[in-house]
Formats: structure tokens, sequence, C-alpha cells
């Protein structure tokens, strides 16, 4: 993956910061452990603390959740409608914004197909996870799936 310099989901534009799906702080072990990272951007981040969440990319991007056309979100799993509820992502203001990008995106996928590439493409910087050294990598093979590497094979999705 790599660091978005957007956040969809809420009122604040942050990056992303590599987050624990098990705490470090309950089990030290698991901190560098691969299947135990994943990402959540800063905001949420700092909002959750220590509490055990689903991962917010694959419950949030994901078939578990259906967003309205008047911005409002629904979780449709339970780890869905926790992760809302916990980060508190249907607030007003997070609504708001959500239907002001909804309408922005309509009307750049109809009108103006750079714009809309440019707000849902990937960035032109992706970092090449081969070059890592991190001290214990149990999943070398999927740097291979990276989006590096995707982009490099010309098989990387215009949009995300």
């Amino acid at each position: 993956m790599y660091c978005l310099e957007r956040e969809t989901w809420s009122n604040v534009v942050a990056g992303f910061d590599v987050d624990h799906f098990v705490p470090a702080s309950a089990r030290p072990e698991k901190r560098l452990d691969y299947d135990n990272l994943l990402y959540a951007c800063r905001a949420c981040n700092a909002v959750k603390g220590d509490q055990r969440v689903p991962d917010p990319l694959r419950t949030l991007l994901g078939d578990g959740v259906d967003v309205h056309e008047d911005g409002h979100i629904q979780g449709l799993s339970r780890p869905a409608r926790r992760l809302i509820d916990l980060m508190q992502l249907d607030r007003p203001a997070y609504v708001a914004r959500r239907r002001l990008l909804q309408r922005i995106l309509a009307v750049a996928q109809t009108q103006d197909r750079v714009l809309y590439r440019t707000l849902l493409g990937f960035p032109d910087v992706l970092p090449d996870l081969s070059r890592l050294r991190p001290p214990s990598n149990s999943k070398a093979r999927g740097v291979d799936q990276s989006f590096f590497a995707q982009r490099l094979r010309g098989q990387l999705a215009e949009t995300y």
C-alpha cells in the first residue's frame, strides 16, 4: 500500500499510519508480524487508540458498507457498524463532506475524466516495497502484488 493524502470518510485531510490489528500493547511479540499490520488513517488511528477493531480499509472499502446518496454511511456487517460507531463516521460534518465529494465525483466522471482520474487515481509516486528491509517479512511474495509492482507490469487500474 501507500500513504494517501486524502481521507474519504471524514472531514479532514490525513495520510495513513501503519496500525496493529491486535494492539502492540497487548501482544508486543506481534508488533512486526505482517499479518498484524494494517493501514488506518491518522485521525481514525488516534481515536481508536489501543482498542481492537476490524481492518478499516477492508471493512470500509469492501462490500460491508453502503454510502447513500445523501452522504450517510451504513454498515452492512457487524464489523462495519462497530467501526462506524466507534469512529463516529456518520457525524453531520462527515455526512456533508461525503455528499459534497459524491457530487464532485459525479460531475467529474461525466464531464472531466482527467479530474476524475486525479481524484480517484493512484498517486504518481508509489513505494517500491522490494527496497524495504523489515526485520522479518513473513509475506515477501506480497511485494509482487503491491501497487508499485502492478504499475510496472502495466496491470494497475486507472482508479481505485
